[in-house]
């Protein structure tokens, strides 16, 4: 089914505006052009969503299709007017953040695991369930759309890539209203502990939760760098820019971008 029968009403509870569509290309797109046509009309936490996206992006504008009614897709509205500027690359990893928990909460008791790839990518039992990508509303800086793809009931024939998993994939069940829920609730909570902190993420408390949350830390990685070259090294920490900081020997390299494989 596109989406479940009796709404989302969890979710809704947390959002001032929940809107759901039976398809669409991008809900990122979609909320971008939205509420920079008229965004008196989507407050903070808004969102909009849809088991049926047929044009995904995530980040370095890759693109996918995923069979409907497998995956949630879903894009959220925050407005950070009080988080400084140069403190908002922190709103990516605060949403990959968010999510890791709502979906750790929806493994209580099963003996799976959930954890959080740098930058924003979140892992269960160690493969992608979901993935996060980020973009500014035109015109005003302040008003950001994080769009999430959840692999939800996925067959493990359907997974686009080796590494990818769902929530069916891996015998769980999920509930997708609580899921969505339990996601917004962290997210609004840690952005205004970062707007509280004016932006430090460290006495937020945000930096302390992304390096628990983040498996990476300690992995043997290579990430491949926007300019086409490859970093190889030990992920030791993320610093107070939300940067990962790899080493290799004696040598540390502070990363901003890029992807990363855990060797092991």
């Amino acid at each position: 089914m596109p989406f479940p029968l009796e709404g989302y009403p969890l979710a809704a509870a947390v959002s001032p505006r929940l809107q759901v569509v039976e398809t669409t290309g991008s809900t990122n797109a979609d909320l971008v052009a939205a509420a920079a046509a008229d965004g008196e009309e989507w407050p903070h936490l808004s969102v909009l969503l849809t088991t049926d996206q047929r044009a995904g992006r995530g980040r370095l504008d890759r693109t996918w299709t995923t069979p409907p009614g497998t995956a949630l897709a879903v894009s959220v509205l925050v407005r950070v007017p009080d988080v400084p500027a140069p403190a908002r690359g922190w709103i990516p990893l605060v949403a990959g953040a968010a999510m890791t928990r709502a979906v750790m909460d929806q493994l209580r008791g099963t003996g799976h695991t959930a954890g959080l790839k740098w930058p924003n990518d979140v892992l269960l039992d160690g493969g992608k369930v979901s993935g996060i990508l980020a973009e500014v509303v035109p015109g005003d800086p302040t008003a950001v759309v994080i769009g999430a793809g959840v692999n939800t009931r996925m067959s493990r024939a359907d997974l686009p890539i080796e590494t990818a998993t769902s929530f069916a994939a891996a015998g769980l069940e999920v509930d997708d209203d609580r899921l969505l829920a339990e996601y917004l609730r962290a997210l609004d909570e840690q952005l205004g502990a970062l707007a509280f902190a004016h932006g430090d993420a460290a006495a937020a408390g945000i930096l302390g939760e992304l390096e628990a949350l983040c498996t990476t830390i300690g992995s043997e990685v290579v990430v491949s760098l926007p300019d086409g070259t490859k970093l190889s090294g030990r992920a030791q920490r993320i610093d107070s820019e939300g940067r990962l900081v790899v080493a290799d020997g004696d040598v540390e390299t502070a990363v901003s971008a890029g992807d990363v494989v855990h060797v092991r």
